[in-house]
Formats: structure tokens, sequence, C-alpha cells
């Protein structure tokens, strides 16, 4: 697939190679801050100036005139010590605008890589109560990077690890069966209204066993945690049962394994895993002196099962309260053999919300549907994934809901909206013309437009590669920056056919990028507003 700024790319690293023989340095092609300095800039010359012992000045006058000689450049420019200036011609914003039209929704998309199998295990909240504002924040951004993952050719699963083994599932079980039966909750149980729902749905005598109550209290919990996760766009390929890991015998199997590889010992009658070898801080217990497996057993089955099922590349989103966990996730796996490397924990921290649009409120906790709730679908996944996940975030609630240019998700998507109410007047008024308009010579705002559609390639690929969606949502931001200066400035539906279809192409160019882009965060684009 064409992408006009790598092939410009290509072609000046073809002309430094040739100048050296093979070495290409980094060329840091950018967008100059100053548009009057040209549309795109390189300081290769003084990253050449050590390699080649000559003045970097020197070597920019004569890559100057190789990249001069290169299809589509217009015109080059030294400055200062040594930095190129390039301006495209007019033939360069055509082609760009006609392949960027011919590849639609797959411009930027990579193919799949062969044996490439990455595992997105993300919210994993305990079955205990309905999913908080914090689980919200791991659901949009775990979800957009499994997304960003397969735009650029991973073979992604999404995985939901029910935590329903341990204590807390049992203080589940038991206030489930005390709000049934009146009584009062066990101290450390959960008083959320969600227990007294489940209780008054659950098919049981009041005289029921414990484990009855807690198999079907937890299995109402994950129904109603795999509904609030779909009504917020996010599906799951598997759910796997930490219960289910003990049952079947791979907590045993990978206690068996990381024995193999000499990495278990005995100590004061507990079993013991040596993770200090790998950079832990500690060794970790896995069974206890009386024969209870701990948590960190069942991480050790889990990161083993993944594997085991053919996984090349193991992601865990994580809460803030979870950094511990990435040393000995990663020394578990190589007690197990497994490359370190292959394991990688990203962790989001905290989210506050401001503003007075709350309704149902409990205590300090915000659930994922009273937030969906209060500002939409689409305004949670925008907002949630604003900013990087290693950053503390504030949604404004009263912004969220705000119909003006001041509420960044509404101004990307009347951007998208006003591109495809063009498009229908045009259709309308029989004014839809073939091709791009040949002859037509593009002005600044379309010349600006152009060059933003055309940063897509890269800016998906480190988004992903940086596990960084909110990088979409800045580039969505200026897309529709650029797109408002054009309508603004520019008249589309122009009595000259030449003209009106080069910016009607740029129009569907940009609504097309537009869609793309917010697919990817989750979020709906409307064509109509």
């Amino acid at each position: 697939m064409s992408d006009p700024v790598s092939d410009l790319h290509a072609s000046i690293s073809a002309a430094v190679a040739a100048m050296t023989g093979g070495e290409v340095p980094d060329l840091a092609l950018e967008r100059p801050a100053n548009a009057d300095h040209g549309d795109y800039a390189t300081s290769v010359a003084m990253r050449l100036a050590p390699v080649l012992s000559r003045k970097p000045r020197e070597i920019a006058e004569e890559l100057a005139t190789a990249i001069g000689a290169i299809a589509g450049v217009d015109s080059v420019e030294i400055a200062g010590p040594g930095f190129i200036n390039i301006r495209l011609g007019q033939q360069w914003y055509r082609d760009a605008l006609s392949d960027m039209l011919a590849a639609g929704s797959d411009f930027g998309r990579q193919p799949f890589a062969p044996g490439v199998e990455t595992l997105v295990e993300f919210v994993s909240s305990n079955p205990t109560g309905d999913l908080t504002i914090g689980s919200a924040r791991n659901a949009a951004y775990g979800d957009s990077v499994a997304r960003l993952l397969e735009f650029t050719g991973e073979n992604v699963t999404r995985e939901y690890y029910i935590n329903d083994a341990g204590n807390q599932v049992a203080l589940f079980g038991q206030s489930v069966q005390a709000r049934r039966l009146g009584n009062d909750i066990p101290e450390g149980g959960y008083p959320g209204d969600e227990v007294q729902a489940i209780a008054a749905e659950l098919d049981l005598p009041d005289d029921a066993p414990l484990e009855d109550w807690v198999a079907k209290g937890v299995a109402l919990m994950v129904e109603r945690i795999r509904a609030s996760l779909a009504s917020m766009r996010v599906e799951f390929d598997l759910w796997t049962s930490e219960k289910g890991l003990h049952e079947s015998g791979a907590v045993a199997a990978a206690i068996e394994r990381a024995r193999a590889q000499g990495r278990i010992y005995e100590e004061e009658g507990a079993t013991w895993l040596r993770t200090t070898d790998f950079g832990d801080d500690k060794d970790r217990v896995l069974l206890k002196a009386d024969g209870e497996h701990t948590y960190f057993a069942s991480d050790l089955a889990y990161v083993d099962l993944k594997f085991q099922r053919g996984a090349t590349h193991a992601i865990y989103v994580l809460g803030a309260d979870h950094h511990g966990y990435i040393q000995r996730l990663k020394a578990g796996a190589q007690c197990l053999g497994y490359d370190p490397e292959h394991v990688e924990c990203l962790i989001y921290q905290l989210i506050t919300v401001s503003g007075e649009r709350m309704g149902k409120r409990r205590g300090n906790v915000i659930t994922l549907t009273e937030l969906t709730d209060a500002i939409g679908v689409d305004a949670a996944r925008y907002f949630l994934v604003q900013r990087s996940h290693d950053q503390t975030l504030d949604i404004d609630l009263d912004l969220a809901v705000e119909a003006s240019s001041k509420n960044p998700v509404y101004y990307v998507q009347y951007a998208h909206a006003r591109c495809a109410s063009i498009e229908r007047k045009a259709a309308d008024e029989g004014l839809l013309v073939d091709g791009i308009g040949s002859a037509h010579v593009p002005e600044g705002p379309e010349m600006a437009l152009i060059r933003r559609l055309a940063e897509w390639p890269e800016v998906v690929a480190s988004a992903a590669e940086l596990r960084a969606p909110h990088r979409i949502i800045s580039w969505t931001h200026e897309l529709a920056a650029d797109f408002h200066a054009f309508h603004h400035d520019l008249y589309v539906l122009h009595e000259d056919a030449d003209t009106r279809a080069f910016r009607l192409s740029a129009v569907r160019a940009t609504r097309e990028a537009l869609a793309r882009a917010l697919a990817l965060i989750g979020v709906n684009a409307p064509d109509r507003m």
C-alpha cells in the first residue's frame, strides 16, 4: 500500500545511502513548526558530518541536489548550519490524496504478521461488585490498545481473568446469602445494591449450601460485568476462571514445570518459587504450610496457560496499585522457562471526575454504568483515553456533554458530520465529479489538510508501538482543526469542476480518516449532529 510520507522518506534515504555507500542515520524527517520553512525538513546532514568528516552545510548542499530530483519535490533550501527544507509540488499533493482515497479505511493498516499471537488481558475486576470508573479506564484503554495492535498487523485475543477463588469470593457469597435471608452482611463483606439485586434473582432455597450461593452469585455478577462492558463496546474472546485453573490441574502443572526448571524449593513446610533469581525483590510462596495455594500460584499458572495456548506476547493492563506485579510476573515467566520480554505490563493511573452531571452515587464510588449514563459511551471512551495511561486523569462531566467546540469529542465528531453534510449536499445538487481534479492548484489550507492526512500511517504505528491511544485522539483533534480551517477559508462546492472535485476529495478523505481513527478508540463517527 502506498504511503506518501514513507515513500518520500525512502527516496531521501536512498539519496543519503548513495552518498555514504549504504549507511543511513535517522533522517528526523518532520514538519517544520513554521510553514515558511517548507513542507518537510531534515537535519540528516548534521548527523552525517561526523560519519563523513565533512562540514554539515557542504553535505546538505550535495544532498539538496539529489533530493530536488525526487519525484514530487518542488524545491529544496539549506538553512542555518545544514538543515534541509523541502517543498513539495502540486503533483505530490494530488498523488497523496489519490493514494489515500484508494486505500480508504485500510490506509495505514498493516497485514497480519504470521506467527504473532498477542494476548491482551484487561479489566479482570473481581466478580464481587459492579465495575467502577477505574475499571472503565482499564476497559477503554485495554480495548483501544487491542484495536491498535490489530490495525498494525497483530493477531489479538482479548481475555478477562475472573478472580473467582479465595476469601473475597467466599465473602461475596456470604453477603448474597445474608441479603437474601435479611441478615447483616459479614464483616468485610459487600454491601452494594447489586448484591441485593443478585440475592433477589437467585433461584436458590434459603438453606442452600454456601458454595451454591458463591457459584451462582458469581455467575450472575459476571453476566452483569459482561453486559456493562458490552454496553461500552468492549467484548472479550476469552473469560478465564481462576477457580478453573485449580480444578483443571493447571496450577499444579505450573508448579511442576517450575520445579523441572530448578526454581522450586521447600522451606518451613511451604513451597517457594525462586523469583529472586530473575530480579524480584523476594521469593514467592506458592503453597503455604497448611496446603493452601497463594494468589501467586494462580498467577503463575495463568501466565503458563497463556503461552501454552500459543500466545507469543502477553500484555497485562493493571491499575496503579499493581506496579509491584511487573517484576514478579516477568520473574515467574522466567521460572517457567519463558522469555520475560514476552510479558508486558501496562500500568494505568487513577481517575477522578468533576462537574455536576452525576446521578446515582454511592459514597465515593462511581460505576462504569453511572459514567456512561451521565455522559454517553462516545464521550466516556474518548475522555478515558485522552491522556497517557501513565498520567492521572480527571473527567470534566459538564464539558463532556457540552455541544460546543470546547468539548473535544464534540469538536471531532462535528468535523466528521460536517464532511458527511457537504458530501450529501453535493450529491443532492448533482455536483459530484469523478476524479480529484487534475488541473486544480492546491491552496494553503488544502495542502495543510493533506499533509495532516498523510501523517496517519506514522501516527497509528507509533500509537500501537508505544501503547498510546491518546496519540490517536491528539491527531484527530489536529485533523479536525485543519479541516475546520479548510472549510472556513475555502468554498468546497466551487463552480470550477476541477477545484470542486479536488476539495470534495479532500473532504471525503477527511471523513474516512476521522471514522478510521475514532473506531480505534471505540467512538462512533456520526453523519449528522
